[in-house]
This record gives C-alpha cells, sequence and structure tokens, in this order.
C-alpha cells in the first residue's frame, strides 16, 4: 500500500490545500492530512475545527484520514508507516524550502517527498492570506472550503 502524509497547520485549510490533495490522490493507496501542532505556536482556528473543516471537505473520500501529530513530521510517517509526503509548491521560493527539508527527510529518516506544483488558479493562495483577511473582516469564502466559512 503507498501511504502518504500531507503535513501542515491547516490554519485554515484552503482551496489550495484542496486542490493538491484531490491532485495526490491518484498517485497514492491513502493519504493522511496530517495536521502539526507546536504548543509555542498561536492558531486563529483551534485544533477541532481545523479538523473538522478537513474533515467535511473530503467528507465520502474513504482515501483521505485527518490525523494530528507533535515533533518532527518524519516521525508522523514512520509510525503511520508512510513512505511519502506530499507538499504543493507554489513557486520557487516554496519549492526552495520545501527541497532542503525534504533532502534531509530521504537522508535521516527515508522518507521521499513528492512535489506537486501549485495550479495557477490557486497558486495566490496561502492560509496566512486567508487569516490576513479574517482578522480585517473581509471575505474569504472564494477561497477556502464552504466548511470553513459555516
Amino acid at each position: 500500500m503507498r501511504r502518504a502524509v500531507f503535513p501542515g497547520s491547516f490554519d485554515p485549510i484552503t482551496l489550495g490545500h484542496v486542490d493538491i490533495i484531490k491532485r495526490a490522490l491518484p498517485l497514492f493507496d491513502e493519504i493522511i492530512i496530517a495536521i502539526g501542532v507546536n504548543a509555542e505556536k498561536k492558531y486563529m482556528f483551534n485544533l477541532a475545527d481545523r479538523k473538522r473543516f478537513i474533515s467535511e471537505a473530503f467528507s465520502g473520500n474513504s482515501k483521505v484520514s485527518v490525523q494530528d501529530y507533535t515533533g518532527l513530521t518524519a516521525d508522523f510517517c514512520k509510525e503511520k508507516e508512510a513512505e511519502f509526503i506530499v507538499r504543493g509548491v507554489r513557486n520557487t521560493n516554496d519549492f526552495t524550502y520545501e527541497q532542503t527539508i525534504a533532502q534531509a527527510n530521504a537522508k535521516v529518516n527515508g522518507v521521499d517527498s513528492v512535489f506537486l506544483v501549485s495550479s495557477p488558479e490557486f497558486s495566490h493562495i496561502s492560509s496566512s492570506i486567508v487569516r490576513d483577511i479574517a482578522r480585517n473582516g473581509g471575505n474569504y469564502s472564494s477561497i477556502v472550503p464552504t466548511s470553513v466559512t459555516k
């Protein structure tokens, strides 16, 4: 079985994330959407809400599960017997950042990374932008799944 982990804080999940996950589904038998929890980080949406947003966005898809974890992503992959990490890249800055982490994960932990380039219509979207719009009372419904705006 080819199992992959798609890690992130998903604060909140965006249509860019959804696009990457949907495009990764044909490549793997199972994708674990892994919400990383960092006690030092201040989140806009609590963990229960982030899990619900993702679960609702992928309800009915048996190939997708949602779990949270602390610590290293590669350790979580080993625990879940996932051989791959899926990452979306929007631009060269994302690629440069992700490349270094991917090389370390492959060398030290034996977990390979699969990069999917963002679809052009989603390349401008990030969770940071969503949070900024939300903090300032703007309408972000066009860049997140409907589960986030309920």
